[in-house]
């Protein structure tokens, strides 16, 4: 039986994954931070007429267009959605693979009259698609590179048979060379694959190596290339279906310690931790209610979860009777078997249980912790992020001491290069006992923060007699005196 193979190509699958859940008007792009720049990552067709394309710098495009609307790109969202189309295409064979990024590939051998032919097959594929808002390219050939050039480079269907005559009109990138050498090629008037076929294939090989014959033989079939379907991975989850419906707290949480600890044994075996759990309980009259319990570190130890599950199994409502349930791990992190001894320190487990209680009831991402960033600046010298998905900074990396409290410059009426020995702040008269500095902090030119415009500032430790220890600083260009922090 003749090989048939789909190549389905998606031009424009990032944004056409954000506009199915928002309809927008006029030119519409993703960008992507690239090269220390913003710049387009994917457009949708009204940006492409504006004359706008991939790659280019997001304020060049903004000058172009005015009315350009974008959006961060988020690429594993792109990826996610990627295998959900793989999963939908499942339907039509059960050999279907990724093809980069933005692209499937089917191996559709004896299947297509399941759907009344190829063309059927193909308008049934471009239908169901179109209906999802997502634009696609479709090229079906004998061999796996004719189809994916058919697909990007004259979308079509290469007849049995017939591939080296639905190759020969298309240029040489449509056998998925590199761009080094279509442009090595063009360069040597070689546009097209008819004209390739036609050259030496030694000189071809001295002159561009290996590659180009490769494609050329694999596209023509005289290689073969298979299709390798992507494995389909199992969910980590656990059912318990009860043969009389359960509506005692006691029963539901007798029941989850027993889908958990099925759960634990199956992340054991696996070496994975468990950071995010989702219980469902389906109730007779079919309606269901989720419970979700998030960790700060993978666990998979029965009695240090359980008890989290507690209060979120407290507000379910039972109704008439829960009949099922059904445990997840949403996510889960490696975490191999470790040698426990009598001198290992564990007090780093007890500050992420603690937060991990916390979050259960106020939530994870409302919990935060001061990580040291990459500046001398005080006021960028730290970053906030959640405490649960970020590691605690053992020690910051900081050559002076700096103020436990940090605050925005407060004025001091002062003159002079020095502290001033009196002078008064937030309503206090103020002697200063003991100065050390100064230290001179000079702005960062390459970020854009007005507060640093002024330029250098000298900044002074003041002991107070009235026990005050303030972070004072001094600016030389334009002399002023301020407070911008307070000493333990």
């Amino acid at each position: 039986m003749q090989r048939r193979i789909v190549s389905l190509w998606f031009p424009r699958l990032s944004s056409d994954r954000v506009l199915r859940g928002r309809s927008v008007d006029g030119p519409f792009a993703l960008t992507i931070h690239q090269s220390n720049t913003e710049r387009l990552y994917c457009l949708n067709v009204e940006a492409e007429a504006q004359g706008l394309s991939r790659g280019m710098g997001f304020s060049d495009a903004r000058a172009y267009c005015p009315d350009l609307q974008t959006r961060p790109a988020d690429l594993q969202g792109d990826q996610r959605f990627l295998a959900a189309l793989l999963r939908w295409a499942g339907k039509y064979s059960p050999w279907v693979g990724y093809e980069g990024n933005e692209g499937l590939v089917l191996d559709v051998t004896g299947a297509s009259h399941l759907f009344g032919g190829e063309a059927g097959m193909l308008g049934d594929m471009r239908l169901r698609l179109m209906c999802a808002g997502v634009d696609v390219r479709i090229g079906l050939a004998d061999t796996r590179g004719a189809a994916w050039g058919l697909a990007r480079f004259g979308e079509g269907v290469a007849a049995k048979g017939g591939t080296g005559i639905a190759l020969a009109g298309l240029p040489v990138a449509a056998l998925r060379l590199e761009e080094k050498i279509c442009t090595g090629l063009e360069r040597l008037g070689v546009r097209t694959v008819q004209e390739l076929r036609g050259l030496p294939r030694a000189t071809v090989t001295r002159r561009f190596g290996n590659d180009v014959l490769l494609r050329l033989d694999q596209a023509l079939g005289d290689r073969p290339e298979g299709v390798t379907p992507e494995a389909e991975v199992a969910p980590l989850a656990v059912r318990l279906t009860f043969p009389e419906p359960i509506g005692l707290s006691g029963d539901v949480l007798a029941g989850t310690e027993r889908l958990l600890s099925q759960l634990c044994l199956r992340l054991k075996a696996e070496e994975l931790g468990v950071r995010r759990l989702e219980l469902t309980l389906r109730r007779v009259d079919q309606a269901s209610q989720q419970v979700e319990l998030r960790l700060a570190r993978p666990l998979r130890d029965v009695e240090s979860i359980l008890p989290l599950f507690e209060r979120g199994l407290s507000e379910v409502d039972a109704g008439f009777g829960i009949d099922q349930m059904r445990l997840e791990a949403v996510q889960a992190e490696r975490l191999p078997a470790r040698q426990l001894s009598h001198v290992e320190a564990r007090s780093k487990d007890g500050v992420s249980d603690l937060i991990t209680r916390l979050g259960s009831r106020i939530g994870l991402d409302n919990i935060h912790r001061m990580v040291p960033a990459d500046s001398h600046i005080p006021e960028r010298s730290f970053s906030i992020a959640a405490a649960a998905y970020s590691p605690a900074a053992g020690r910051w990396p900081v050559a002076r001491p700096r103020p436990v409290v940090l605050f925005p410059p407060e004025g001091v009426a002062a003159e002079g290069r020095h502290p001033p020995k009196h002078f008064q702040w937030r309503r206090m008269r103020l002697t200063a006992a003991q100065v050390s500095g100064p230290e001179r902090i000079a702005p960062e030119w390459w970020l854009p923060d007005e507060n640093w415009r002024s330029g250098v500032r000298d900044y002074w430790r003041v002991e107070t007699r009235q026990g005050r220890r303030l972070w004072m600083y001094h600016t030389p260009q334009a002399p002023g005196w301020y407070v911008q922090g307070e000493f333990a």
